[in-house]
């Protein structure tokens, strides 16, 4: 097999790896215009790929508006303001919030309404360190705008220590995406030296064979990888 048809398969490899979903076009004769063929479904495990990333976003953006909560309440009790007009512009700011508003004007318990929220809005589990906050608050008659500042001060802290940590996971992650890489390139440079393993690989079972289970053990430890990655940095 030619140098050519190595690099190609190479590059396919590597479209395949990295490269979007490409999309089946119609081609276009005169005077028309391309139209797109319907790919019929995605497969289940780009679902889950795309259905996670969404998830990440989305946590990702609730945790932040916990973060800002917590800065606008502390800022609104310091200026004077009562926790229920604090609670209201909060809600304001974001709508899921609006539940413990609207436990405050009814009376009702404000840390088990903040409990509520937290676990029922993916990414917004802080609400539950504020929710402890409030409650410490009320029964000792501590300043609530000093505990939530507090809480702030925490939350940060904790998103420092993530950003580190997720730093720290990128490059496991890259490299672990470069070794899977490796067998192509090795199996490039045995064409190159003047041998055929594609020929070895593709034609002899031994040669199958050692393919299904590089294949296998390669995704196995990209996936156990991945685990790890999301065991450390839970979201």
């Amino acid at each position: 097999m030619s140098d050519l048809v190595v690099a190609a398969l190479a590059a396919s490899a590597a479209a395949l790896w990295w490269g979007p979903r490409p999309s089946r076009l119609r081609p276009a004769g005169p005077g028309r215009s391309p139209m797109r063929l319907p790919t019929g479904p995605e497969p289940s495990s780009l679902q889950r790929a795309r259905s996670l990333l969404r998830g990440r976003r989305t946590s990702a953006e609730a945790a932040r508006a916990v973060l800002d909560v917590c800065d606008l309440l502390a800022a609104e009790l310091t200026a004077g303001r009562p926790p229920g007009a604090a609670l209201v512009l909060a809600s304001g700011r974001w709508p899921p919030l609006a539940p413990v508003s609207e436990a405050f004007v009814l009376g009702g318990d404000v840390p088990t309404a903040l409990r509520r929220v937290a676990a029922t809005v993916p990414g917004a589990g802080d609400l539950r360190v504020v929710a402890a906050a409030w409650q410490v608050a009320h029964h000792s008659g501590h300043g609530l705008a000093r505990a939530l500042e507090r809480v702030a001060r925490g939350i940060r802290a904790r998103r420092r220590t993530r950003r580190v940590v997720e730093s720290e996971l990128a490059s496991a992650r890259a490299t672990a995406r470069l070794v899977a890489v490796l067998p192509v390139a090795v199996l490039a440079m045995g064409s190159g030296a003047g041998g055929d393993p594609w020929a070895f690989l593709l034609t002899t079972p031994v040669g199958i064979g050692c393919l299904v289970a590089g294949g296998l053990l390669t995704a196995l430890g990209l996936g156990w990888i991945e685990l790890i990655a999301e065991r450390a940095v839970p979201w």
